[in-house]
């Protein structure tokens, strides 16, 4: 059953967009540093994943910006053979059951990356968006990510990195 929307909006301290309106956000930012195995500085990623609800449909979004740590160096050297994000709407029955996916997609940046040694445009290109679907109110929504990237030359492979998804969009 689909619950008419309330134009009022209240983020609780339980992290949960409790009465949704007909435009509102609810984002929570994680981040991780990167330390290469050579000469090439570290990195910090960060990643805001946001559920948005507009006019009747929730859409699931994960920007992803990022800093060298030292300052004084520009780092113009391949850091990565590979750096994706999936991002994922998801929804569950009540505040405690487990997520399931709704949308899901996958975004490849990492020639961005490489291409880019520091990035903090809220840009499209750094941006993976899921497509929206119809909101249903009885349903508890969020947005979630993963960051894949494997360290150029570092032999070990690719890295998963689990981030902190957006806070609960519900009513």
């Amino acid at each position: 059953m689909r619950k008419t929307l309330i134009t009022a909006v209240c983020l609780s301290a339980a992290g949960t967009l409790a009465l949704a309106g007909p435009t509102s956000a609810a984002t929570d930012t994680s981040d991780f540093t990167v330390t290469f195995p050579d000469k090439r500085p570290a990195s910090t990623y960060y990643v805001a994943n946001e559920a948005k609800l507009i006019s009747g449909n929730i859409s699931a979004k994960s920007h992803v910006s990022w800093q060298i740590l030292d300052d004084q160096v520009v780092d113009l050297s391949k850091r990565f053979t590979s750096f994706k994000i999936t991002t994922r709407l998801e929804s569950r029955p009540g505040k405690d059951n487990p997520d399931a996916i709704e949308a899901t997609k996958t975004c490849n940046l990492t020639k961005l990356v490489n291409d880019n040694y520091t990035w903090f445009l809220d840009e499209p290109v750094n941006t993976c968006t899921v497509p929206s679907t119809l909101y249903d109110g009885d349903l508890w929504w969020s947005s979630d990510s993963t960051v894949v990237y494997d360290i150029e030359g570092d032999g070990k492979g690719p890295v998963t990195e689990e981030l902190l998804g957006s806070p609960l969009v519900h009513g």
